[in-house]
């Protein structure tokens, strides 16, 4: 799909819907369950995307249920505003399904490990520069 203004907006209006969402989800999860320690909130948020994805995927695949402008609302939009981990875990499977296993394992392996340590390095950046502001 082309990147068009229209389908930036489709996109956008989607991630709005879902990022509120997930607020929303994450906050009553977190409050029904106390004052936990674990962040039941997200991981609430990441299983539920997950089956989501999977679900609509397998309901649609190979069928044309969906427009390309649907699809831009739930699937990017949507979906990815109520948790990206829903696209990272469809695409590894998906690399795995098509028979790449090392590219799914390597996509999962990759992604896990770079993002907790570009976090990290994010976290420990920013504390050192928060002296430099103050």
């Amino acid at each position: 799909m082309p990147v068009t203004l229209i389908n930036v907006l489709l996109v956008g209006a989607g991630g709005f819907m879902g990022s509120a969402l997930r607020f929303i989800v994450g906050t009553w999860v977190m409050r029904t369950a106390g004052t936990p320690v674990f962040p039941y909130g997200t991981l609430t948020v990441n299983i539920l995307g997950c089956l989501l994805i999977g679900l609509l995927a397998g309901l649609t695949e190979g069928r044309q249920l969906f427009s390309n402008e649907v699809r831009l609302v739930v699937f990017f939009g949507a979906l990815g505003g109520f948790t990206t981990f829903s696209a990272f875990g469809f695409e590894t499977v998906v690399l795995m399904q098509d028979g790449r296993i090392f590219m799914g394992l390597a996509n999962a392996g990759v992604q896990i490990i770079v993002c907790l340590v570009v976090v990290w390095i994010g976290l420990a950046l920013g504390r050192a520069l928060q002296g430099a502001f103050s």
